[in-house]
């Protein structure tokens, strides 16, 4: 039934000559690549409680996801069925193993935040909808099933729910944060653990090429978790060392979370081949996730701080 959906997404996309798949490829790859400036300027601009409980459940997210896709070791859809062929560039961003989806893992616990937080009814409807329409584009470009965007998406949900029971946790036990914060590493470090060493399947094209590389599975673990392990001591730093207060929206607020901008896009975009040259492929990958986290949660916050000492 799930192959049947994806080839009559195809046949569709096909019949219309590819006229959406330029717009859901840009969506589904935003997803997954420059997603990360919305909750940092929510954190830096705008509510850094918010921000933090944003960046929290979408690291939490992914590295879960990873964990469950090293887990399952499910194919892609055309390797399942040959006749599916992924539209535009999307296979380029879709290696390794199908379910669940990553791109909907992140998406959801982004997006899903800002409905959470948003009064406005509109703006509500705005980011759930962004999430369904992330999940198509998935299915529509051709390289996930529905089962895999259904479970990425109860991941980002089961993400959202426990860090809302967190936050609220620490809210009446501010002192047990630290202790919060110990667990979640050592669980992340025990997935990280688990996903290097663990068995990988390997099986062969009729060309007696490996379908999926173990080692691109670890990497994408070493990435993915490894962002969340950078959340934990970079909150950890910022709570005790760096203790800053978001900008507010106004017009200084808003210049210099945009000004913060520019280099966290460059490390999104480009970090990743400069680390992996300089650390190997996967302590490469840690670095060029974690950076990522470190820079919105704890680095840039430094220079916001100078910049409100000096206000």
């Amino acid at each position: 039934m799930d192959i049947e959906y994806l080839l009559f997404l195809q046949n569709f996309r096909i019949s219309i000559n590819d006229a959406l798949t330029p717009f859901l490829e840009y969506l589904s790859l935003f997803g997954v690549t420059l997603i990360g400036l919305l909750p940092a300027f929510v954190y830096w601009c705008v509510d850094k409680k918010k921000g933090l409980f944003t960046i929290m459940a979408w690291n939490m997210s992914v590295a879960i996801n990873v964990l469950v896709k090293n887990i399952a070791c499910v194919y892609r859809p055309w390797i399942r069925e040959p006749k599916i062929i992924p539209a535009g560039n999307a296979i380029e961003t879709a290696g390794g193993y199908s379910f669940p989806s990553g791109h909907t893992a992140t998406v959801t616990p982004i997006y899903g935040s800002f409905a959470m937080f948003v009064k406005n009814r509109v703006w509500k409807i705005f980011w759930v909808l962004a999430i369904l329409l992330t999940m198509f584009s998935r299915n529509y470009l051709g390289v996930h099933t529905p089962q895999d965007v259904i479970v990425g998406f109860v991941i980002g949900c089961a993400a959202l729910f426990v860090t809302c029971k967190i936050f609220a946790y620490i809210e009446n036990k501010p002192e047990r944060e630290d202790l919060i914060l110990a667990i979640i590493f050592l669980l992340g470090l025990a997935a990280l653990i688990y996903t290097t060493y663990k068995s990988y399947p390997i099986d062969y094209d009729a060309a007696g090429k490996i379908l999926v590389k173990p080692d691109t599975m670890r990497r994408g673990a070493w990435a993915d978790i490894g962002g969340l392990l950078a959340f934990v001591i970079a909150r950890f730093c910022e709570k005790r060392w760096v203790k800053f207060s978001s900008t507010g929206i106004n017009a200084k607020g808003i210049i210099l979370a945009i000004i913060g901008m520019i280099p966290l896009s460059w490390i999104i975009l480009c970090l990743k081949p400069v680390a992996t040259e300089a650390f190997g492929a996967f302590w490469g990958r840690l670095a060029s996730q974690g950076s990522i986290v470190l820079y919105i949660v704890l680095l840039y916050p430094i220079v916001l701080k100078f910049f409100a000492r000096n206000k």
